[in-house]
């Protein structure tokens, strides 16, 4: 297939916001795709080569790449540099400096959507001494043969600036409508994709082998089961109105939440956003088998820190002392964990999915033998308000956030959020009654003692339907100097020179980020914003969402992706929730 194809279908992509034209451009790009490549088109829709969970990085910095265009072009690395600061976009760049490219070639060769895929992939794989070298010739060998457009976008992909604003519920809905001839069937491809957290592979089969193929879809070992999530409430009260007479209530550990797919001695570990996380727990790798007594399994467990002299639990940001490529022996020593299981999967080859929670939790406290190291989530079954408090108290005191509360006759939902689980957490209990998890945007350069580092922080809320980080609220307080001096080090590397076009703020901050890096914040209100983007015209017109007094919690949570963070739907939903809607007296 003709890669200008893709590049075409890439450009108008760009130039629209609308879900409803986007879903149609995917719709007749994906009936002019060949069956056998539309797994790569959907992959590279993404700006990936391979589900997440595989861990295919290209790795190319911007330098290399500015280098490669140079050697295409015979232009000064001096001139795209400068081409490159006007607009801050270096695949727009490259586009205009080959429309003044002075090298010719007089051999050109074919520029196809697998040549381009199968080159990016031999780039992704290069390692040693030399591999720079090579990562260059093989940009420069695509950029020879590219016209300006598909340069443009070959450079987005390699970078990972592709930014057509497409969510994967769009990719669904646009591959039912392209396969089946209805967007209803796409809960049917929701349905493969959650289970087996590969759009592409979807892609394929419904393209070749019709629904009939995608119903098909089971779970299979070591690929990760995308999780099941839960809405929250703020009281004892709200949780027995939605939940019923009777419900399970679990300690909600404040760890990272791991996916263990076990099959013998060969243990693998996903994180909630589905990335390999094994390297970090070498610890997990060599002491969990012993404990599952089954032939294979997959389980859901919070990694916990804990002091190891008196066994309490500690928080979470312990465990990013895990998060590291070398020494990793020394910080397991140094930081020592409990794996602490509430689910299971799949068992001895069958899925769990269907089984009810009160089946689920009795096959999982048979399979996992407990011992010091691995655990069982200390569980009860409540009835009223009462109970919920005695048992929070109990969660609270041991060291824990709150409770997760669960429907007791209710099957795992994988990928959906939804009122079969409920969580309930201390700060809850505020007037906004939730901490929010955000995405930094954008940096304010500190004053004072806080001179060198960014003293405050635009954050961000995820928009599921236009795949944007939209603006919510500055927060500049409850950092210590400390926690000042680690984002500075997470958050330098990841300022760009223009917006990234994902984010949707009318404020302006000193730096922009790539919105890539989440942390918790609470508040004591959501108001009404002229300024603020999030949720804007869904409660008034021209009006977005915006916390009041935002505090930083002190949580990098490094386990979650950007796309994992609070939704504007959650905002909505908790600006609606509060005893009082805030006034027009109230906008920020």
């Amino acid at each position: 297939m003709e890669f200008s194809i893709l590049a075409d279908s890439f450009n108008k992509m760009e130039s629209t916001r609308k879900r409803l034209e986007l879903t149609q451009y995917l719709v007749e790009l994906f009936e002019k795709t060949p069956h056998e490549v539309i797994s790569k088109i959907v992959y590279l829709l993404q700006g990936k080569l391979r589900p997440d969970f595989e861990g295919i990085e290209l790795g190319v910095a911007e330098k290399l790449a500015i280098r490669a265009i140079s050697k295409s072009s015979g232009i000064p690395i001096k001139k795209i540099e400068d081409e490159y600061r006007k607009g801050g976009d270096l695949g727009h760049a490259a586009s205009v400096i080959l429309e003044q490219k002075t090298q010719t070639t007089f051999l050109v060769e074919d520029i196809t959507v697998e040549r381009v895929y199968e080159t990016l992939f031999k780039i992704a794989n290069l390692e040693g001494s030399r591999s720079q070298d090579m990562k260059m010739k093989y940009i420069s060998s695509l950029l020879n043969d590219a016209n300006p457009l598909e340069a443009s976008f070959i450079l987005k992909i390699l970078l990972g600036t592709l930014r057509l604003g497409i969510a994967e519920n769009t990719v669904m809905d646009a591959l039912a409508i392209a396969f089946s001839g209805s967007k209803e069937n796409r809960k049917i491809l929701e349905h493969a994709y959650n289970v087996s957290s590969d759009l592409g592979k979807v892609a394929e089969t419904i393209a070749t082998s019709k629904l009939e193929g995608v119903e098909k879809f089971e779970v299979i070992l070591f690929n990760p089961i995308r999780p099941m999530l839960a809405d929250r409430v703020k009281s004892e009260d709200e949780a027995v109105e939605k939940m019923g007479n009777e419900f399970a209530a679990e300690y909600k550990l404040d760890g990272e939440r791991v996916q263990l797919h076990v099959e013998g001695e060969k243990v693998v570990l996903f994180s909630r956003s589905l990335e390999n996380i094994s390297s970090y727990y070498p610890d997990i790798i060599e002491k969990i088998p012993k404990a599952i007594q089954a032939e294979n399994a997959i389980l859901e467990a919070e990694a916990v820190a804990i002091n190891e002299n008196t066994g309490e639990f500690l928080p979470f940001q312990e465990l990013m002392h895990r998060r590291r490529k070398y020494k990793i022996e020394k910080a397991v020593t140094q930081y020592p964990i409990t794996v602490n299981f509430f689910d299971i999967l799949y068992c001895n080859g069958k899925s769990c999915l269907q089984m009810d929670y009160k089946s689920r939790r009795d096959k999982l406290e048979k399979i996992v033998k407990e011992d010091d190291y691995a655990k069982h989530i200390p569980m009860a079954i409540v009835k009223n308000s009462n109970d919920i408090e005695d048992f929070l108290e109990n969660s609270i005191n041991s060291g824990s956030e709150g409770l997760m509360l669960k429907m007791l006759d209710k099957p795992y939902q994988a990928g959906s959020r939804g009122n079969y689980w409920l969580k309930l957490k201390r700060e809850y209990r505020n007037e906004l009654g939730d901490s929010l998890d955000l995405v930094v945007i954008g940096g304010f350069f500190g004053k004072g003692r806080r001179t060198g580092n960014y003293g405050t922080l635009l954050l961000a809320t995820y928009d599921e339907d236009q795949d944007t980080f939209t603006s919510i609220c500055k927060v500049g307080t409850g950092f210590s100097d400390e926690d000042l001096d680690q984002l500075y080090q997470i958050l330098n590397p990841k300022v760009t020179i223009k917006k990234n076009p994902r984010i949707d703020s009318e404020m302006e901050a000193d730096v922009w980020f790539e919105p890539e890096l989440v942390i918790e914040a609470v508040a004591s209100e959501i108001t009404l914003s002229p300024i603020h983007k999030a949720a804007r015209d869904t409660i008034r017109k021209d009006a977005g969402l915006a916390l009041r007094f935002p505090k930083f919690t002190g949580k990098i949570r490094v386990e979650k992706a950007a796309e994992d963070a609070s939704t504007n739907e959650e905002v909505i939903t908790l600006f609606k929730g509060q005893k009082k809607v805030a006034h027009d007296k109230n906008l920020i």
